[in-house]
């Protein structure tokens, strides 16, 4: 940090004002003002035309009785719940556009200045079917996010300068975090294995041993990956009608990690921004009991 020692001459109104309020660190202000003067600067820049797409649709029973009367993305944590914090970061970083696919108590999710589908039939389907509920919004770069997370604003910003097609999160500290979690199988867990700096492989049944790291739930899709992702969902709708879709028992339930190695399987690149830890799932209450515990804020 520079010392500036120069004085900052003020007047007798300005003393005045300061002290009447002693509960002001007048060098934090400073440096706080400062700092929303930069942000504005840098907000007259050209940014990414981007949008986020939450999916927040099913109803997650091993979390049960917690959520029973409302969707998992609605817990509280600390004062705010997890949807909430999620929307607080998408919104610092820039992003406006934002869409959630909602279905299980969907009433109960109403946020303002967002957009919204919905899945009829979250019971009997996977988040692949929920994400294309809002397929006319892929018509741009996007971030998706599983609505269950909660995570370091820092990930996000660093997604967000990534400029590859198709880019996933990866945990590289996730057997760590699963040492502590004991209720949770790592056959539950969403794998990636990686060959030559890209994912080859991803979903629950990849070997530990040779697993790169945890998919957390949160990814980036440019124009075209949005293009191919959408191309692949439409041959795959064909393909395996009425038949088993990667690890999941139809395409109806595919899971997001099915879909990507569907793509995979196309030849087409998929790539990983690895990170070590910042972010929590909540799958049981053990989960919630530890995001409790972590978030600080």
């Amino acid at each position: 940090m520079t010392l500036i020692s120069k004085t900052i001459k003020i007047d007798i109104e300005h003393e005045n004002w300061l002290e009447s309020h002693p509960e002001i660190n007048f060098s934090e202000w400073v440096r706080e003002k400062i700092t929303e003067s930069i942000q504005k600067e840098r907000s007259g820049e050209k940014q990414r035309d981007i949008k986020a797409i939450i999916v927040a649709a099913g109803h997650d029973k091993r979390i049960e009785p917690l959520n029973e009367d409302i969707p998992k993305c609605l817990l509280d944590v600390k004062g705010k719940t997890i949807l909430e914090r999620q929307i607080e970061n998408i919104r610092s970083c820039g992003i406006k556009d934002i869409v959630i696919i909602k279905g299980y108590k969907q009433e109960l999710i109403d946020f303002p200045d967002i957009k919204y589908y919905i899945n009829p039939d979250f019971e009997n389907t996977g988040i692949v079917s929920s994400l294309f509920f809002a397929r006319e919004e892929m018509n741009s770069d996007f971030i998706f996010l599983y609505s269950d997370i909660i995570f370091d604003k820092r990930l996000l910003e660093k997604l967000l300068k990534n400029n590859a097609d198709v880019c996933l999160v990866a945990d590289l500290d996730w057997k760590e975090r699963y040492d502590e979690r004991v209720t949770r199988l790592t056959g539950e867990v969403e794998l990636v294995k990686v060959t030559e700096d890209h994912i080859d492989k991803i979903g629950k049944n990849i070997n530990p041993k040779t697993a790169h790291g945890e998919f957390i739930g949160l990814a980036i899709f440019s124009k075209k990956g949005a293009d191919i992702l959408k191309k692949c969902y439409k041959n795959a709708l064909k393909q395996y009608k009425n038949k088993k879709f990667h690890e999941a028992s139809s395409i109806a339930k595919a899971y997001f990690t099915d879909m990507i190695q569907e793509m995979i399987d196309t030849d087409f690149q998929i790539n990983h921004l690895d990170v070590y830890g910042d972010w929590i799932e909540i799958d049981t209450f053990e989960d919630y009991r530890k995001a409790w515990s972590e978030v600080t804020s």
